[in-house]
């Protein structure tokens, strides 16, 4: 076990308050102002540029990570802002349920826009005219899994999917049609 900084201190004999009263002691306020600020006049127009293009990045993209095999790809910028089009990948904020919390960051790819139809033929999502998959019964858990919603995607409403067979979307009731404004942007894949 390492030794606590008391301990240290009462090693070399001084009391904790006296060590760090002893350390202070030493700093040299006119010296760190002098080379802090000789520092900054260097390296201070990179750390403005850096930090400009820092919340230039924040305003303007985001980073998502895919924690799942739904889609191909790990890391993915995302735009923020932009609302993706049909076959892009699409990130939104979970609106709660399931076995994720509310504001989790998903991606899958839009489907289906405002005014496409959405039927299901058996277990079979087709939105578009174009058969997207199966609606499981039950989740890896066991968990009963209720098929979404179909009908016509009204205004503001989105359908997202993933072609992988365990991927939680909208072809599930818990997912559901997703609205415009849990959209954070269209991603794409990094790496």
């Amino acid at each position: 076990m390492s030794p606590t900084p008391t301990t240290r201190a009462l090693r070399l004999g001084l009391a904790p308050r006296t060590r760090l009263a002893a350390t202070w002691a030493r700093f040299d306020a006119a010296r760190f102002r002098l080379r802090t600020g000789t520092h900054l006049r260097s390296w201070g127009l990179a750390y403005a540029a850096a930090l400009a293009g820092a919340l230039w990045f924040h305003n303007h993209y985001a980073l998502g990570l895919n924690a799942t095999h739904s889609l191909p790809g790990t890391l993915y910028l995302i735009e923020r802002g932009v609302l993706p089009q049909r076959g892009d990948p699409a990130a939104f904020r979970w609106s709660g349920g399931g076995p994720y919390p509310a504001g989790v960051t998903f991606i899958k790819v839009l489907a289906g826009q405002p005014g496409d139809t959405v039927t299901r033929d058996g277990a079979t999502f087709v939105v578009a005219g174009t058969a997207l998959g199966q609606a499981k019964p039950t989740s890896r858990r066991g968990e009963p899994l209720e098929p979404g919603p179909t009908g016509t995607l009204p205004e503001g409403r989105y359908f997202v999917y993933a072609p992988h067979p365990d991927s939680l979307d909208s072809r599930y009731a818990l997912t559901g049609w997703i609205a415009r404004e849990q959209f954070i942007g269209r991603a794409r894949a990094i790496f």
